[in-house]
């Protein structure tokens, strides 16, 4: 059995203005309609004996994954959810705790959900060589066999070849764990071919990892035990215990066992992987017009070629432009160099020192009955466009600072408000005064879209008092 473990925590920031931190990259739809999270589980349809995933990610994006796995049919096998994030080590010994628990010891498949994957049958064949590997006491990560010098990316050497009874006897020990290397010598490990890329992902037996987990960081196996042991379950999600997640030493599995461990093993692959950490490599791998432009959204082009150029909002027109990326999103538009896009990275980190929002969060912001995009802000008000997906249902709720007025536009809504209870139709309203209790909810089966109106002396979304909710959150906003 094979228990794929995604993991769905990070937020990238080289991806700015798509990527933010409360809405990153494996979120998003970058190659196709699907987002990153969805193709990383779709890939493995049709693996021999690949279970339901299990998913690791932060409390911040648990509506958003529950969300995304159900627009493709997927039940997870549990969602956990971290209080703070403190690496892939104690994530994967988390993840193997919780399914030897279960009275099973799986082949666990640790795959992070922002990876690109072009070649989805040679992946799976690759990952079928490594089960051989893995239940023979392997602990198994995949490298990507370079086609250019790259430093973006840890290297990891090749060793002597490992015996298979399998058609792919490709297995090789590790010989080192190397760093990003400069580019002199990401040139020479690419010469020489006995370097692959460090992929970030792997293959073991969840025992064999504990065993040697607990040889090498007991203190981390001791705390993520304690995390889960306190931890509770929520709704269709397993949040570890706060206290004791936050004492658990942070590592990377690569530091904590694989560059310690005697019975490593590395399996090559040739699959179009790339980790699109990048506006460069979303050109690299898009589909091109005549001029090497790939385009999204609403765009017209004149004189332009080998850009990229993203619109998400509005009309995006370029002239003469070479080798760019413009990116615009409802509330920024980023411009750089192709050969500069490393450094959006700083540019972001120079957002946050000034406390801009548009680091964190998008004009669009997802909840887990449905969507609010903030369409209008000014002083004393604010204009948003609501969607309910049917079943969906805000919290019951009130404001102290302001007022709400409601205008439905497509679909129907009952509306709670103080003892009173009623449907709303298309082109009908309700106005909610400061300090009365409401809810508003989708009892139809399209979706339900209204315009909201807030006025008053204060609109910030922490002038929110929930007094129930059906999806477990606080009190207060969240």
């Amino acid at each position: 059995m094979i228990l794929p473990v995604i993991l769905a925590g990070g937020s990238g920031t080289r991806l700015w203005p798509l990527s933010r931190a409360l809405y990153p990259k494996q979120l998003i739809s970058l190659v196709d309609r699907h987002t990153m999270l969805q193709n990383t589980i779709l890939r493995l349809d049709g693996l021999d004996g690949a279970q339901h995933p299990m998913v690791i990610c932060n409390d911040e994006y648990r509506f958003m994954v529950a969300e995304q796995l159900r627009q493709i049919d997927i039940r997870a096998d549990s969602i956990i959810l971290e209080p703070v994030g403190r690496n892939t080590a104690p994530a994967l010994a988390v993840a193997a705790i919780r399914a030897l628990e279960k009275g099973d010891d799986p082949v666990l498949l640790i795959l992070p959900a922002d990876h690109h994957i072009q070649f989805t049958d040679r992946f799976q064949h690759i990952l079928k060589a490594g089960v051989e590997h893995a239940l023979a006491g392997r602990l198994i990560t995949f490298g990507i066999i370079p086609q250019k010098p790259e430093t973006g990316y840890g290297y990891i050497k090749m060793g002597a070849p490992l015996p298979s009874t399998t058609s792919d006897p490709s297995c090789v020990t590790i010989a080192a764990f190397v760093e990003k290397p400069d580019h002199e010598t990401a040139k020479r490990y690419v010469a020489s071919k006995d370097y692959c890329w460090n992929s970030g992902m792997f293959m073991f037996k969840a025992s064999r990892v504990l065993e040697e987990m607990q040889a090498f960081v007991p203190d981390m196996v001791a705390a993520c035990r304690l995390a889960i042991t306190a931890g509770k379950s929520d709704l269709d999600f397993f949040r570890l215990d706060e206290a004791a997640f936050s004492a658990c030493p942070s590592d990377s599995i690569d530091y904590a066992v694989m560059e310690k461990t005697d019975n490593g093993a590395m399996l090559p692959m040739a699959a179009g992987w790339n980790d699109l950490g990048s506006w460069e490599a979303l050109w690299q791998v898009g589909e091109k017009d005549e001029q090497d432009n790939v385009v999204k959204g609403d765009v017209v082009l004149q004189d332009v070629g080998d850009s990229y150029l993203h619109a998400e909002s509005r009309l995006l027109a370029a002239v003469g432009l070479k080798d760019h990326i413009v990116v615009e999103t409802s509330d920024a538009v980023m411009i750089s160099p192709r050969d500069r896009v490393q450094d959006v990275k700083g540019l972001v980190d120079r957002l946050k020192s000034g406390n801009r929002e548009e680091t964190r969060t998008h004009k669009r912001s997802y909840r887990p009955w449905g969507t609010v995009d903030q369409l209008v802000a000014g002083n004393r008000f604010q204009v948003n466009r609501i969607t309910v997906k049917p079943g969906g249902a805000l919290s019951l709720q009130k404001h102290f600072n302001r007022s709400e007025h409601w205008i439905v536009v497509r679909g129907s809504a009952l509306v709670t408000r103080a003892d009173d209870q009623f449907v709303l139709k298309e082109d009908s309203s309700a106005y909610i005064s400061a300090g009365v209790a409401h809810r508003l909810e989708n009892p139809g089966k399209i979706p339900l879209e209204l315009i909201e109106v807030q006025t008053g002396g204060y609109i910030g979304d922490d002038d929110i008092d929930r007094l129930e909710d059906i999806y477990g959150r606080h009190r207060k906003a969240e």
